[in-house]
């Protein structure tokens, strides 16, 4: 939003650059999400409890799939807050993020029928890293836009959580090829671990908005 003289909030993030960017992903986010709802099927059966047992694998990767989204957009949410400059490259790395992530609801269903199979279990950990991956560059090249000032490089850009994150979609992969319900757990894991606040985000989120002394309390 600007200020009424047509400048940039204090802040510094012009919100005709960014938060046309950010709203056209949540759409693509959201999308996402519903599709992967609708894709749910009702257990079949008696009408006992017994017929939940059967879709119970299916109900499980929708949970991972769902937390594996918001955590995204959660992270996409604060970064872009905090970018400056939306260039053509931010915009084309925005939507090779968007490219992977909407892959997961195929994924989800087909890991949904055939859940004990290798291929489907490597192909969502092909999906989850190369989403990381894609997630990695878009924080490269905003800092690469903003310039040596940027609220998102003064913090150090990727956090531990993030190259650990790489580490174990990359070993739930070659896993899968070997027990594929251990690469699950993985791949669970890394959504485990981002339910911890990241202190990170609060950081890029504290200098964005021109506040250092809330980076320095959290």
């Amino acid at each position: 939003m600007s200020t009424p003289d047509g400048g940039v909030p204090e802040g510094g993030v012009p919100e005709s650059e960014t938060g046309r960017l950010e709203a056209f992903s949540d759409g693509v986010l959201a999308v996402i999400i519903t599709i992967m709802a609708l894709e749910l099927k009702a257990p079949v059966g008696k009408g006992d409890f017994g017929d939940l047992r059967e879709r119970i694998p299916a109900l499980l990767v929708y949970i991972l799939s769902f937390t594996f989204i918001g955590i995204y957009w959660n992270n996409h949410h604060h970064l872009l807050r905090a970018a400056r400059r939306v260039t053509p490259a931010v915009m084309w790395s925005n939507l090779h993020l968007l490219f992977w992530l909407s892959l997961i609801p195929v994924l989800t269903e087909w890991i949904g029928e055939h859940w004990e199979s290798t291929a489907p279990a490597a192909t969502y950990g092909v999906v989850c890293l190369a989403s990381a991956v894609a997630f990695t560059i878009l924080v490269t090249v905003i800092v690469r836009a903003d310039g040596p000032g940027s609220p998102v490089a003064a913090v150090g850009g990727q956090s531990v959580k993030a190259q650990a994150s790489l580490v174990l979609y990359a070993g739930g992969t070659a896993l899968a090829f070997v027990v594929p319900w251990i690469a699950y757990i993985l791949y669970a894991v890394v959504s485990v671990i981002w339910f911890i606040p990241d202190r990170t985000l609060g950081r890029i989120g504290a200098l964005s908005h021109g506040n250092p002394s809330s980076e320095r309390q959290g």
